[in-house]
């Protein structure tokens, strides 16, 4: 079986769970995902694969 896991989704799923777990963070983790989607748009890493 294999599982492949995108960059953009793992960090959408994490900074979810953060901002549930630590409401005061919301913004700290919204600047940096927004940053990290940038990021990955700029530089194309939306087709790396974890495996």
């Amino acid at each position: 079986m294999n599982i492949h896991i995108t960059l953009g989704p793992l960090l959408a799923l994490i900074a979810g769970i953060l901002i549930l777990a630590m409401p005061r963070l919301l913004n700290f983790i919204v600047a940096l995902y927004l940053i990290a989607v940038g990021l990955i748009g700029l530089f194309g890493l939306g087709g790396l694969h974890i495996h």
